[in-house]
């Protein structure tokens, strides 16, 4: 079995080996191919089809090329977090598919698996999505056009401070990003004066939180704060929640941005209205990019679909991935496409954002919202921001 083993990590050793020059070999190609990984089945199916929306909507504005090539999308479906699926379908990417960029990873195992492959490969990574703080420092190769957890969870903490709350209890999905929520949002409230009065971590697509926030209940503290991926978590904790009448109790509760994701905000109705959250877009951001982005995306899906930060991060992605390469003059090798995204600047339909050129990490503004109806429509208000956020976990890189 051992020999097995060696026999077959050499032969994906070798196969990948000789992928290092195949990203110069296609900048004369009339074709950009382009891997997206992501997931199109199962509870978090939305994931995938808002990441094709962003792309498709971006390269239907520019004519369905980036650097004066047509580009060509090879979707991989992991069906959710599935880190074995993710390296498996990066390895036939670049061996059978020779694609010159990966991108989406939506779960952050997901991310991590392909790292490896990544930097043996040179292979230019655009995460869309995954937020464990991490990332990005587990391959030269990765940059991150989406956000960390991190990164939208202190400053709440910050916020909830500086409104004179001085008494915390945190929830969190235990797994990489609701752990970094977790640590972040102690960290910065703890030092701005706070006190984090208890934490509980719950499973991922936990179905019953009525212990947990029962727990919350006794503890009687000012507020609660809880992370969550987007999707089938955050109404059902908001339901019990309601149904607990933690409100009545004097308990305010406030979250991430995942729990009112714009794609799931209007199912879950009026269980979200009032929460408060911080996040670096909405679907009702107010500045004239954004409205222009809506608007096109609304004629091209319909009122179906509305616009999520995963869209956002896949329309970004694309403009990145054309800034770069407006840069390399069409040289699209790992390192050349990986120096030219370091320290860009891109002004996106949920504010500017630039790539860190120390950490290839995004630097973008966090809102803090309201979930409210406006015109018969449930959407997140921003009501203050802070601006050119990074990463907590790499400030002062």
């Amino acid at each position: 079995m051992l020999k097995r083993r060696t026999v077959l990590a050499s032969i994906a050793a070798a196969a990948l080996g000789s992928v290092g020059t195949l990203g110069v070999a296609h900048a004369a190609d009339d074709t950009i191919k382009i891997g997206l990984i992501a997931t199109y089945t199962g509870p978090y199916a939305d994931y995938g089809r808002q990441f094709d929306a962003g792309i498709a909507l971006y390269l239907k504005e520019n004519g369905g090329k980036i650097a004066g090539k047509k580009v060509e999308i090879i979707k991989k479906d992991t069906a959710g977090p599935s880190p074995d699926h993710s390296k498996r379908y990066a390895q036939e990417l670049i061996v059978r598919d020779k694609v010159n960029f990966i991108t989406g990873l939506d779960f952050s195992p997901n991310a991590y698996a392909i790292a490896p492959i990544a930097t043996m490969a040179k292979m230019p990574v655009i995460v869309m999505n995954a937020s464990s703080s991490g990332i990005t420092a587990a391959s030269p190769y990765i940059a991150r056009l989406s956000f960390t957890v991190q990164q939208v969870s202190a400053p709440m903490a910050q916020w909830l401070l500086k409104k004179g709350t001085k008494e915390v209890y945190t929830v969190v999905a235990d797994y990489g990003p609701g752990v970094d929520s977790e640590t972040a949002f102690k960290k910065a409230f703890t030092e701005g004066g706070g006190k984090v009065v208890g934490s509980v971590r719950t499973p991922v697509n936990n179905p019953d939180f009525s212990a947990f926030v029962q727990r919350i209940k006794d503890a009687k503290p000012q507020a609660a704060f809880f992370f969550f991926p987007s999707g089938v978590m955050p109404p059902a904790f908001l339901k019990v929640w309601k149904e607990r009448g933690m409100e009545e109790a004097g308990i305010k509760l406030y979250a991430t941005g995942e729990a009112t994701d714009d794609s799931y905000l209007e199912a879950t109705g009026d269980v979200a209205l009032g929460l408060i959250t911080s996040h670096h877009y909405s679907y009702a951001h107010a500045s004239e990019k954004n409205k222009k982005f809506v608007k096109a995306f609304n004629a091209e899906f319909g009122n179906k679909m509305r616009p999520s930060y995963f869209a956002i991060t896949a329309y970004d992605g694309m403009a990145a991935i054309a800034a770069a390469l407006a840069k390399t003059k069409g040289d699209m090798s790992g390192d050349a496409v990986m120096e030219a995204l370091k320290g860009l600047k891109l002004e996106s339909p949920r504010g500017p954002i630039e790539i860190d050129a120390a950490t290839r990490d995004i630097v973008q503004t966090v809102y803090i919202r309201k979930a409210e109806r406006v015109k018969g429509e449930l959407v997140n208000v921003e009501t203050d921001r802070f601006e050119r956020v990074k990463d907590p976990a790499k400030e002062g890189s």
